[in-house]
């Protein structure tokens, strides 16, 4: 076994009918570009009436349908936005959790210490999330899961992952291991994958290798380093 083996995106989630929600950090194989990508998946009818939405920078996830939502609570938050030169992806409402908290000069791990994993027992679904700092023309990057520590979901454990950027290296942390019932979360570090120079080869990869039937929503965002423009993607399963 190669513990620094690097996958390709679709090879790291296709045939796998459910990841669930999942983040990706990393840098593009020329170096020049910071990646970070989102995506949620689901299986009840109230997960699946969901799309990505941009407003003033901030990406949120809305309603497809308001009036079939039945509790909005897990699954309407606001997913990724930026502080000065963060740039913050989570799962869940930890995304203000975290914005807030730097607002006051704290950490993103002090930031998560207040929270834990989802109460949706039997499941008890992990919050994942990631930030990128940027500075002198390139960037590190954290990622955390917040997971609960046994079956009973009695108390929370807390996992997080610090990385320097490395051309063509991304890492990719999600809510489950697989489909199931409980569903099993996801164990050990994020997966290495390749991060390729091109936002589309990597977004349509991504997409198309995710289960047709659970897959809701991606968001994919590239930043330039040296100009700071930025390229997002976003599909909806639900248009």
């Amino acid at each position: 076994m190669n513990i620094y083996e690097i996958k390709k995106i679709g090879e790291a989630v296709e045939g796998n009918s459910y990841v669930g929600r999942g983040i990706v950090c990393g840098k593009s194989e020329n170096g020049k570009k910071a990646l970070c990508a989102y995506f949620i998946m689901g299986r009840s009818e109230n997960s699946r009436n969901r799309v990505f939405s941009l407003k003033d920078g901030v990406l949120y996830t809305e309603p497809f349908d308001a009036s079939k939502v039945e509790d909005p609570s897990l699954i309407i938050y606001a997913a990724a936005r930026k502080l000065e030169n963060n740039f913050i992806a989570t799962n869940g409402d930890q995304t203000d959790t975290i914005f807030e908290a730097l607002k006051e000069g704290k950490t993103f791990e002090q930031a998560l210490e207040t929270r834990c994993f989802e109460p949706d027992k039997p499941n008890f679904t992990p919050r994942i999330s990631s930030m990128i700092t940027f500075a002198d023309n390139d960037f590190s990057y954290k990622m955390s899961i917040l997971k609960s520590i046994d079956e009973e979901g009695s108390d929370c454990a807390r996992y997080t992952f610090s990385y320097p950027s490395k051309a063509g290296l991304g890492h990719f942390i999600h809510t489950y291991v697989c489909d199931g019932n409980p569903i099993p979360t996801f164990r050990g570090e994020p997966e290495r994958v390749f991060i390729p120079n091109d936002i589309d080869e990597f977004t349509n990869a991504l997409w198309n290798s995710l289960d047709e039937d659970n897959k809701i929503s991606l968001f994919v965002s590239c930043t330039d380093l040296e100009t700071k423009s930025e390229e997002i993607r976003i599909i909806n399963k639900n248009k």
